[in-house]
């Protein structure tokens, strides 16, 4: 079976003929060590890829990400990168001041001038499945117009102006969703950290009331258009394991190894597709690649039984060695 076959019949849990490839690689990697990448899946091929991004122009970003300084992106949120090859943090929040709110506008103008026009011929051109990624993250871009430690006070103390902030993210990426999946792409992304080492962000009945109505808006788009939804977080999200389910994400990337791995297959085993992954806080950069192989065998005998459910999914980090990204994927194919 080709790629996209075989992740379709994983997410059914129809018994593909082994668990699809996905890697994930942080700029950096892709910045210093492209070579190395280009190896690695020469070796392993992947089964899943992103779709070609489409956003128009923006009239607020500016500098560019990922090296040493400072960015604008385009909700005029400023960025300030520390290391070459990362993210960065945000230290200007537009939103600081709520009086701002009341002139402030999202980016419509990246949606006007959107090409999707290499999209198609792309999903056309490959027998991989193809995952479109909106950059569809409510929780984080509230945080980033407003700066997390506002955001969090705003959210215990209920200020009014948090119900307008969100409704007005969550209406532009409804719109910017609409537009993708007008498209011919397999699936479609989400990614929204709402996790801390050991418990969520925020109490789980305030998740449910102020933004697990929104990704079921989401989802619900998704599904309508025939495709799957893949949904990231990072950190310990097992209270709302369960909503993600019962809200129809198809593929969920989480950490798993920040949780009881054992008792989330106990539970949601055939439920859900567990999307990766293999422990990235330690495992991946610090240990051996025999210490990596026995951690991919802990996740098969919690979630894998053979019907599909698991996608073979790493991070490759600036400090991940080579030998242990190759060690996850050779492990996948005992």
């Amino acid at each position: 079976m080709n790629s996209r076959e075989r992740v379709t019949r994983t997410l059914r849990f129809e018994h593909p003929d082994r668990a699809p490839r996905d890697l994930w690689c942080l700029p950096g990697v892709l910045m210093f060590q492209q070579d190395e990448v280009d190896a690695v899946q020469a070796r392993y091929p992947l089964d899943i890829v992103g779709a070609p991004g489409v956003d128009g122009p923006s009239r607020r970003a500016s500098g560019t990400p990922n090296v040493v300084g400072t960015y604008t992106d385009a909700w005029g949120c400023v960025w300030r990168v520390a290391e070459p090859g990362v993210i960065g943090e945000v230290k200007g929040p537009p939103l600081a001041d709520w009086t701002a709110l009341e002139t402030f506008t999202p980016p419509y103008e990246v949606l006007e001038g959107a090409d999707f026009s290499r999209v198609n011929p792309f999903c056309a051109e490959t027998d991989q499945f193809v995952i479109g990624h909106p950059g569809i993250h409510p929780f984080e871009r509230m945080q980033y117009l407003r700066g997390s430690e506002a955001l969090y006070m705003d959210l215990a103390y209920g200020a009014n102006e948090l119900l307008r902030l969100r409704d007005m993210v969550h209406r532009f990426y409804m719109e910017k969703l609409a537009r993708w999946c007008e498209t011919n792409v397999d699936g479609i992304g989400f990614a929204d950290d709402w996790g801390a080492q050991h418990n969520l962000l925020i109490a789980p009945r305030l998740w449910r009331e102020l933004f697990k109505p929104l990704y079921a808006e989401y989802f619900q788009v998704v599904h309508d258009a025939g495709k799957f939804v893949f949904m990231h977080s990072d950190g310990d999200i097992s209270a709302i394991y369960p909503d993600f389910i019962e809200i129809g994400v198809d593929a969920l990337n989480s950490q798993l190894f920040v949780m009881d791995i054992e008792e989330l297959g106990r539970q949601y085993r055939g439920k859900i597709t567990f999307w990766g992954e293999i422990d990235r806080q330690r495992v991946l950069p610090f240990s051996t690649p025999d210490e990596v192989r026995a951690a991919v065998r802990r996740v098969r005998a919690a979630l894998d039984d053979g019907s599909g459910g698991v996608i073979a999914q790493c991070e490759w980090g600036i400090n991940v060695p080579r030998a242990n990204v190759e060690a996850v994927f050779e492990t996948w194919l005992e």
